[in-house]
């Protein structure tokens, strides 16, 4: 039994593209957090994402229609990582939007980070895929 139980975390080790979740499809949920006038804030996430080995592509945004580009977009495992230039434009001063998540349970959680004009937004994300 030790023997099987050792060959099957192996296989896990030499293959761990095969224990990692295919994050591919479209995502939806919502982020929440404090603005800089101390109210909170919660608004809508719609993602769509291509996973391909460790390599995220695709589009992130506040609804299925309104879209930006994914930029450095990683998967280590259950872990994602990824940029969005929020409004889409660098030229209009829109900030990047640095989500940091993690697959657990069925939902990709985890943190939003951005900076603009000096100020720091951080956000808590939890989107689930969208069937």
């Amino acid at each position: 039994m030790k023997k099987i139980a050792l060959a099957f975390a192996l296989l896990l080790v030499s293959f761990p593209a095969l224990a990692a979740e295919d994050f591919s499809g479209p995502w939806s949920g919502s982020f929440s957090g404090v603005m800089p006038d101390g109210q909170e804030r919660t608004e809508q996430i719609f993602m769509m994402l291509t996973h391909k080995g460790t390599e995220l592509t695709g589009t992130a945004g506040p609804s299925e229609k309104v879209q930006w580009k994914i930029e450095k977009g990683k998967v280590d495992g259950n872990n994602v990582s990824f940029e969005v230039q929020g409004g889409g434009d660098a030229s209009t001063g829109a900030p990047v939007l640095k989500f940091t998540l993690a697959f657990a349970e069925g939902h990709l959680k985890g943190s939003l980070n951005a900076e603009q004009g000096g100020i720091k937004l951080t956000a808590k994300v939890d989107t689930t895929r969208v069937k």
